[in-house]
């Protein structure tokens, strides 16, 4: 049996162990860098997820073990009323295809329009598997993600 539920203290161990896969999974890919998040991260990561003021996150349960991990904010937003972001969706390869992805989804979709972020939204890679579910559930607008680092400048004497 499915069951989909907010992160609590409990559940720390299990979360840090599928946040380490979906961190494996995506450091795999061609060209992308691993994303290296030391003990310290994963604390302080999961600390802001408990005290749901920033960020938010679920898991869900398969027959009681967790399977599954999404990590959310609410923002503002110029025209209109509030987003939901999601930021991270993860679903053990071994159980994927079975609709947990979509019930998680749904799940914070809900959660979002209950505190008035009603425009769910996410980015994926271009190549990804989980495009298939994504152009099911959702609308695919064409817009391109850009990431932008500012440039470290160094001092010289």
């Amino acid at each position: 049996m499915l069951s989909i539920d907010s992160l609590t203290e409990p559940d720390r161990d299990e979360w840090e162990g599928l946040t380490r896969r979906f961190h494996a999974h995506w450091a795999g890919r061609p060209g992308r860098p691993a994303t290296e998040v030391d003990d310290d991260g994963y604390e302080r990561t999961w600390q802001r997820l408990v005290d749901r003021e920033q960020l938010r996150g679920i898991c869900a349960r398969l027959d009681g073990k967790m399977v599954g991990i999404a990590h959310y904010l609410f923002h503002a937003a110029v025209w209109g009323v509030g987003r939901c972001y999601l930021a991270e969706l993860f679903v053990d390869p071994q159980v994927r295809r079975q609709g947990i992805a979509t019930a998680m989804i749904n799940w914070v979709a809900q959660d979002a329009e209950e505190h008035g972020a009603p425009r769910l939204y996410w980015s994926t890679e271009i190549d990804a598997d989980a495009r298939a579910l994504y152009d099911k559930v959702a609308v695919y607008r064409g817009y391109i993600l850009y990431n932008y680092s500012r440039p470290t400048t160094t001092t010289t004497t």
